[in-house]
Formats: structure tokens, C-alpha cells, sequence
């Protein structure tokens, strides 16, 4: 896969389920008790944090219910499946198995038109306790500034100069969720509404090979590249990291916006590559590209969890997220997380084809990575 941004944001868009009125404080929901079974109807449920989200509540004795268009089967927690009652409808024109039913909370992962957004919440606000809408860091685009956090304006229209279709399209995928959060909250209020905008998530079950580059290389091992400067800053976190929050979330009676988004502690790039560098027993030697204009004119604006942090860009790893731990967010050690993500890719969750469509593309990075190391050391001597 070339790797332009234009194509990862499109790609995460249809997989990941990514103003001032979010500006709000803390507001708590008169829950029932945590110790209390809940009932969680869950908007999608079967695509990359759903299953994970699954599998914690019902380790937690929930009792889940999912609802989406039957066509899909999760990579992640298939075993699951059999204790969760599956509702199938379209949100696009057929809700009718949501029609009638009660719920302590509603997670929508799915909600990527507004208009489904505003339906489901509108239809079920009164036999919901709680909406929960998976959204994302993505409506703070363009990220101008650093240090963004909860109280900051967020993306409600698109602009109407011109633009290339990579900018359209981040700009379409932030006002999506914005507005999206915007008609959970109008139907439930703000105390009995939660907002998580996680970054970029990674882990098992990951259907966008977003991540998938650097389990796969650092197993390897050998000469690797890294790209951007030493601070350039980084975010990401595990899904399931994720999953466990939000049930958390509910199970302690919190409402809000949450930026969700790991390391706790800022970490630069040269950080995060000598943090993974240490996950397998393998020699590897690292080749530091800082070069921005090397890096753009070889097409690697982006390797994620690094993003150039210039023009639009400047603040999409620099997102405040002392809120979300200061309410109980955990990250496991990133080192596990890569163990286990290699791990589902080398599984009989996927095959092997699916998995040789990535390792051997000749526009991805793993075939493209010796030429371009071989370019940059050439220019070097």
C-alpha cells in the first residue's frame, strides 16, 4: 500500500467506530451500583474494538447485546460471540431490532454518519441510561497548536476553499465525528453522555496495517529505519486499553470527554524506538532519517505512531490526556502490545493470504525499506 495520509485516514475511517458544548467539566449520572450486572447494547461490535470491548464486559459478568448488519466476523475474541445476543438492522434504513429493548449503556462504535448517530441516540434516550460514542482525537483538525485538551473548539463545518483530497478528507472525518458527539449530547444531555476520542489505536484485531509494520520488522530484525527527529512526539494506544476504559467509565457513574490517548509521559520518536527496540531477543540497528524532504519525497510523511508534526499536523501527537488518567486509563507495556499484535498476525485469524497482500506489496514500506535506506546512505557519504 502507498503510504499517502490520504489513504490511512480513509482506511481508519471506514474501520474505527475517529464545539464548545464538549468543553464541559466532569459530570457523574446517577448510575446504579457498580457491582450491578449491566445491559450494554454495543452500535457495530464485531470490527476492532468492539470484540475487545465484548470480552471485557463479560468478564466483568456483564450482559452485551450487539447490533449491526451480520456480514462481518471478528478476528479477535470469536469465542465470545455465543454469550452475546446479536441484533441485526442496518443504520443506514432498518433499526427496527432497537426498536424496543432497554439498555444501561449504549456504546456506538459505528457511527460514522451523523445522521446515524442522531437516529440511534434519538430512538433509544429513553430506554438508555447511558450513550457512549467512540469518537475521536481527529476533531481537533487541523492541529495547529499543542497541549489540545477537552475544552478546546472542535471541527463542526468544512471549510469551502480548496483543497487536495487528502486534506478534504481529514477534514470530512473530523467534522463526522464532531457533529456526531454533538447529537449524542443533544439527546442524552451532557450528564449522561460519554465522549472518548481515542488516538490511534493499535493491537489485535487491527483491520488498518497501520501498526502492523513495526511487529513485523522489529521480529525481523537487522538494519531498520526510523523516521523524524528524536522529539518528534508520539501518541498511540492498545485497543484494549481502550475497551477497558470505557466499560470502566461506566461502571464508575463518569461522564465527559475523554482524550484518550498514550504514553502517559511524553515520548519523542527516538524514545519509542529505543522502548520496542527491546521487545525481541534480535539484534537490530537503527538508521535515523530526520530529513523531513527526504522523507515526503520518498513517500513516508507518516509511519504510525510517527506523523510529521508540521503545517496541519503540527499538534496530532501533542494531544493532552491528563483527564483520561486522572479517571483510570492504563496502558499496558507497549512491548506486550507488539508480542500480542504479532501474534494475531501470524494466527489462523487470518490467512495467509491476507497477511502476504501486506508483506509483499511492492509500495509498502517492508519492500520498499532497503532502497530507501540504500538512497539515504548514498547521500551521506
Amino acid at each position: 500500500m502507498k503510504l499517502t495520509r490520504r489513504k490511512f485516514v480513509k482506511k481508519s475511517g471506514q474501520v474505527l467506530l475517529a464545539g464548545p458544548i464538549l468543553g464541559s467539566s466532569l459530570l457523574s449520572f446517577n448510575f446504579p451500583q457498580k457491582t450491578r450486572r449491566l445491559k450494554i447494547l454495543i452500535l457495530g461490535g464485531t470490527s476492532f474494538l468492539g470484540p475487545h470491548q465484548i470480552a471485557y464486559a463479560l468478564s466483568r459478568g456483564h450482559m452485551v447485546s450487539t447490533f449491526t448488519r451480520g456480514k462481518s466476523k471478528p478476528t479477535v475474541h470469536l469465542d465470545k460471540f455465543n454469550q452475546v445476543e446479536q441484533l441485526i438492522g442496518d443504520r443506514e434504513n432498518d433499526l427496527s431490532a432497537i426498536e424496543k429493548g432497554e439498555w444501561d449503556l449504549v456504546i456506538d462504535n459505528s457511527g460514522r454518519k451523523t445522521e446515524w448517530t442522531r437516529k440511534t441516540a434519538q430512538l433509544l434516550k429513553d430506554r438508555a441510561s447511558i450513550y457512549m460514542y467512540t469518537s475521536s482525537t481527529g476533531v481537533y483538525y487541523p492541529y495547529l497548536k499543542a497541549a489540545l485538551d477537552e475544552n478546546d473548539p472542535v471541527l463542526l463545518t468544512e471549510p469551502k476553499d480548496k483543497m487536495d483530497d487528502e486534506t478534504r478528507l481529514e477534514y470530512w472525518y473530523g467534522v463526522m465525528k464532531a457533529t456526531s458527539e454533538e447529537e449524542t449530547i443533544r439527546a442524552f444531555g451532557k450528564n449522561r453522555s460519554i465522549i472518548v476520542r481515542p488516538t490511534y489505536m493499535m493491537g489485535p484485531g487491527d483491520k488498518t496495517d497501520r501498526f502492523i509494520y513495526w511487529p513485523i520488522r522489529l521480529y525481523r530484525g537487522g538494519e531498520m529505519l526510523i523516521p523524524g527527529k528524536a522529539e518528534d512526539p508520539v501518541q498511540y494506544i492498545d485497543v484494549r486499553d481502550v475497551a477497558e476504559f470505557m466499560i470502566n467509565l461506566a461502571e464508575k457513574n463518569i461522564t465527559g470527554t475523554f482524550n484518550t490517548a498514550g504514553p502517559e509521559k511524553v515520548q519523542g520518536m527516538h524514545g519509542f524506538a529505543e522502548e520496542i527496540k527491546l521487545t525481541f531477543n534480535n539484534d537490530i540497528s537503527y538508521v535515523n532519517i530526520e530529513d523531513y524532504s527526504f522523507l515526503q519525497k520518498n513517500e513516508l510523511p507518516y509511519l504510525i505512531p510517527w506523523i510529521m508534526p508540521t503545517g496541519n499536523n503540527y499538534g496530532t501527537a501533542r494531544i493532552l490526556n491528563k483527564r483520561a488518567f486522572e479517571n483510570g486509563l492504563k496502558c499496558r507495556d507497549l512491548k506486550q502490545s507488539i508480542k500480542d499484535t504479532l501474534d494475531w498476525w501470524n494466527s489462523e485469524a487470518l490467512t495467509q493470504e491476507r497477511r502476504d497482500q501486506y508483506e509483499n506489496d511492492p509500495k509498502g514500506l517492508l519492500k520498499r525499506e532497503e532502497k530507501i535506506l540504500s538512497k539515504w546512505k548514498s547521500l551521506k557519504k
